[in-house]
């Protein structure tokens, strides 16, 4: 059978949910989707609602890679943000961009509610200032989304308040967004895919796609209307449309996109339960965090009353040595008073991210289409961009194509290169951290 999950609190607190197969055989549909995450879930949901017939395949399980293990803030907007997107595809389309990651929002909610999925939603996210320019780009930054997009959710949150929300010392100012939120990621991403499956899609578990002819015989092609088949261990899918949707988990599947993203390490960890009263304290409002350091800190309570938190990252693609207790020590920087505070689950998993840090959509052919590089905002972007795939198969292709007009490059170096190279990038941003 597939692959269980990594140990997790997520995977240690999920709910019971059916396994699939692994496919066997050869099965024909209207649109075969690589990749059981967030993306692939709810792209698989909307093209049943649709009435197409479609086979979704998970080389492991529904929700083992980062969208069951993600920090799970779920936010607007993209973490290449507002200007540099605009410099990348004008003032016009950026705003559609925007527009249609908080509409992501709204759907999140909307699916959370019309499926009855039992994800401990939260609302209320903020972003916090560790240095006093950050309260300066802070400030200005809710003025430009109040004046420039019209978002009146977001508001600035001065020091004095920030300190009867967080006890920490750390913090100079926030923001703090109603619409914005958190939520168990693999539970949610476990009900989207009994959704999918109650709307007519069938999930093939255990069954990672190995290669795909599109066309006639092309692998990767391009200008073919003809039928794909995607090869898997022990069977094979023949499909109208193919949807990419395997993100840093693809690989060599499809290589040409591959180059295009790198796969970052990220870790969190886990508390025991400290009690309601001892957790209310931590995050007054039980809102989820994010410091906007480029190496972040990020952190939320659980519904039993845990602190989650997260900050360590490895661009080498090599786990830092004693993942749990730097990860620990970077939590005991915010937090001091949860020095006794036993750690009892440390995990982690890969963003993939992008070198401009925007998503990156589009087709290798007319049929096969691809999601990939969400760079850390995935929790939102993924379930939208999942809706948009399904609108563009449908003939509709306007707002994916918003998405597909943002430049990319693929990262230098070569197979050889390309890690440390970014490495040593990282470290002049990790240098500007400490300025």
């Amino acid at each position: 059978m597939s692959e269980d999950y990594v140990a997790s609190y997520y995977a240690a607190t999920r709910h019971a949910a059916p396994t699939h197969p692994p496919l066997t055989g050869d099965v024909e549909c209207d649109v075969c989707v690589i990749g059981a995450g967030i993306a692939g879930c709810s792209a698989a949901l909307h093209l049943a609602e649709r009435g197409y017939r479609v086979v979704l395949l998970e080389a492991a399980r529904v929700g083992w890679g980062a969208s069951g293990r993600s920090g799970a803030q779920a936010l607007f907007g993209l973490a290449a943000g507002e200007e540099k997107t605009e410099a990348l595809i004008g003032e016009s389309d950026a705003r559609r961009v925007w527009d249609i990651t908080v509409e992501g929002l709204a759907l999140m909610r909307e699916l959370i509610a019309r499926h009855a999925i039992d994800c401990d939603y939260v609302p209320g996210q903020m972003h916090v200032a560790v240095k006093p320019r950050q309260v300066t780009e802070l400030r200005r930054w809710t003025e430009r989304i109040h004046d420039r997009y019209g978002y009146t959710s977001l508001r600035f949150v001065p020091q004095e308040e920030v300190r009867t929300l967080i006890a920490s010392k750390r913090y100079l100012a926030g923001t703090f967004d109603s619409q914005s939120g958190h939520l168990h990621p693999l539970n949610y991403t476990l009900g989207l895919a009994a959704a999918a499956t109650a709307a007519g899609a069938r999930i093939f578990e255990g069954s990672r796609a190995l290669t795909y002819e599109a066309g006639a015989g092309t692998i990767d092609g391009a200008g073919s209307r003809g039928p794909v088949r995607v090869r898997t261990p022990q069977g094979s899918v023949r499909c109208r449309h193919l949807a990419l949707c395997g993100n840093a988990w693809l690989g060599s599947t499809a290589p040409r996109i591959a180059k295009r993203i790198m796969p970052v390490g990220t870790y969190i960890v886990a508390t025991e339960p400290l009690g309601e009263a001892r957790a209310r304290e931590l995050i007054a409002n039980d809102a989820a965090v994010t410091d906007i350091n480029w190496v972040l800190d990020y952190f939320r309570r659980s519904r039993d009353h845990r602190l989650l938190f997260g900050g360590r990252v490895s661009y080498s693609g090599l786990d830092p040595f004693n993942t749990a207790n730097a990860t620990r020590d970077r939590m005991l920087h915010v937090f001091p008073q949860l020095r006794g505070a036993r750690i009892e689950h440390s995990w982690g998993g890969y963003v993939d991210i992008t070198m401009n840090r925007a998503p990156d959509f589009g087709r290798l052919a007319p049929n096969v289409y691809y999601l990939q590089g969400f760079s850390g905002h995935g929790m939102v972007l993924t379930g939208i961009a999942g809706k948009l795939l399904a609108e563009a198969i449908a003939g509709t292709a306007e707002r994916f194509d918003v998405f597909s007009r943002i430049p990319h490059r693929e990262f230098p170096g070569g197979a050889l290169l390309r890690r440390p190279a970014l490495v040593l990038a990282m470290a002049w941003y990790r240098l500007k951290d400490l300025l």
